[in-house]
């Protein structure tokens, strides 16, 4: 939200970041789930490599033998406190047992809407249609112009509905929705989506655990039969879709945040929306509930269909809506919002790169490879390779998120340092193209390169004007500022279990995309 300029605002109560904190409690992992190692993690030898913040974690020879025996398929028995820090760390995924559909908790469809009767009957149907067991939708009407539509389509759904007199917008109406709801588990599902066959099939046994307080879904273009140029750009990079791979939701970590357009939240655990933002409340929600030691896991499994604003001036002026709310969120989650994390070594190298200074580049990165290698002697069996892996290999993919961060949330102060420093400029011209231009490679999107890179640049600009003018209008610089105090850390399993799975991240960005 951008706030009115004048006065200074009084700050609000400053929530510790979930990489701030570390968990008091020791609960298991339940008996009958398997474990799965993350995406980002690998194992070598006795060591496990990755997590959230990335970490080098040494195994004993019985914890490697039980590592084994749960990715053979085996399920965790006894040893589910071990299975619960790796998971915890993300390091590993859990793997749920399916439940019976008789011991599946009950869920209460909380959907917000306002104004979009056509699209509140679609939603309804899919779920009317669905094979998955609901125990009731409540529909919130928030104000619409057209009462009686709403309530002929909710009616005709068989759903109960509130109508709010006076707007409250989304946050608020999934409020209202929720303080009557009756389930164990409130599904948040905006009106503009369609959830696929299966969806809650896949989402509800990870509340199997009772560490979970979330569980979102993977939300996916909806096939409208368009098929312009922002159709095809949003069927790939869409700021709702989080990607193909599952795993924990953590500030900082590979998904930092998950939309509330469709979400499972524990009724138990369900700390109400924050309904003073003007935006941002999905990513304020998951925050505080890490931050409180719950986990919020991502499941791309179930999927669920989104319809993207994708006129050119909606497709805008919602990345510059997603951008503005980074400032309020910073206040609220200090530390949480900043667009880049990563090593004073790997800041300096790329600094040196964008200077044309790639010898020193070359020696900082030399450097920061020989320290780790001497920290990681008698840790790994080649401490060396491991190092040049791990801090060469890491600065050299760390150029993406680098070059990211240049064009997209700062690309103000981008302009500004390529005007002013001509030296700098092939540097970020690369910026500007190569990544793009990787991305494009790697996805194959129905969409030439030439609009797929300017595309991506409107992106870009859009969100971090959002980002910049929330900044200036709050006195928020934090979304702003790189978080360079990243430090790899070596620890052994039993470290890991005294001092829970908390943490913050490496490298990445909490923007939405």
């Amino acid at each position: 939200m951008a706030r009115a300029r004048g006065r200074r605002p009084e700050r609000a109560a400053r929530v510790r970041p979930a990489h701030a904190r570390r968990a008091v409690r020791v609960v298991t992992l339940p008996a009958d789930f398997g474990v799965a190692l993350d995406p980002g993690a690998w194992l070598d030898g006795g060591v496990l490599f990755g997590g959230t913040p990335f970490r080098v974690v040494t195994l004993s020879a019985a914890q490697r033998a039980t590592v084994d025996r749960w990715l053979a398929g085996g399920r965790i028995g006894s040893d589910g406190v071990l299975a619960r820090a790796l998971v915890a760390a993300g390091l590993a995924l859990p793997l749920p047992p399916e439940p019976a559909r008789d011991a599946w908790p009950r869920v209460s469809v909380v959907i917000p809407v306002r104004d979009r009767p056509r699209q509140l009957a679609r939603l309804l149907s899919a779920l009317g249609s669905s094979d998955d067991a609901v125990h009731e939708v409540i529909v919130v009407d928030d104000a619409s112009a057209d009462a009686a539509a709403h309530a002929a389509a909710a009616a005709s759904g068989g759903a109960r509905l509130i109508r709010l007199d006076r707007q409250q917008r989304a946050p608020g109406a999934r409020n209202a929705g929720a303080a009557v709801a009756t389930g164990d588990v409130l599904a948040f599902v905006d009106s503009d989506c369609v959830p696929e066959a299966g969806w809650l099939a896949a989402l509800l046994p990870h509340f199997a655990d009772p560490e979970v307080a979330a569980v979102a879904p993977r939300v996916v273009a909806l096939e409208t039969g368009r098929r312009g140029w922002l159709d095809r750009y949003e069927e790939h990079r869409a700021p709702y879709d989080r990607g193909a791979s599952p795993g924990l939701v953590r500030p900082g970590g590979r998904i930092p945040f998950v939309p509330t357009a469709t979400v499972l939240v524990r009724a138990a655990h369900f700390p109400g929306f924050d309904t003073s933002l003007r935006g941002g409340e999905d990513v304020d929600l998951a925050w505080r509930l890490t931050s409180a030691g719950r986990a919020v896991r991502y499941e791309p499994a179930a999927r669920v269909a989104h319809e993207h604003l994708t006129a050119p001036r909606a497709f805008a002026g919602r990345r510059v809506y997603y951008g503005r709310t980074a400032a309020p969120l910073a206040r609220r989650h200090p530390g949480a919002a900043r667009p880049l994390a990563m090593s004073p070594w790997t800041a300096a190298a790329w600094a040196a790169v964008a200077l044309r200074r790639p010898v020193a580049a070359a020696a900082i990165t030399g450097a920061a490879c020989a320290l780790l290698a001497r920290e990681l002697r008698g840790v790994v069996a080649d401490p060396v390779r491991t190092a040049v892996r791990l801090a060469g290999g890491g600065t050299l993919r760390a150029g993406e998120a680098v070059a990211d961060a240049v064009v997209r949330t700062w690309w103000p102060a981008t302009l500004a340092a390529g005007v002013l420093v001509p030296r700098l400029r092939p540097a970020l011209a690369a910026a500007v193209v190569v990544p793009a231009v990787l991305e494009w490679r790697r996805q194959r999107p129905d969409l030439d390169p030439v609009r797929w890179l300017l595309t991506r640049r409107l992106d870009d600009a859009a969100y971090g004007w959002g980002v910049w003018s929330g900044a200036l209008a709050a006195g928020e610089p934090d979304p702003l500022r790189p978080d360079l105090g990243w430090r790899l850390r070596v620890v052994s399993a039993d470290e890991l279990i005294g001092v829970g799975g908390g943490g913050g991240g490496c490298a990445g960005s909490a923007s939405r995309r």
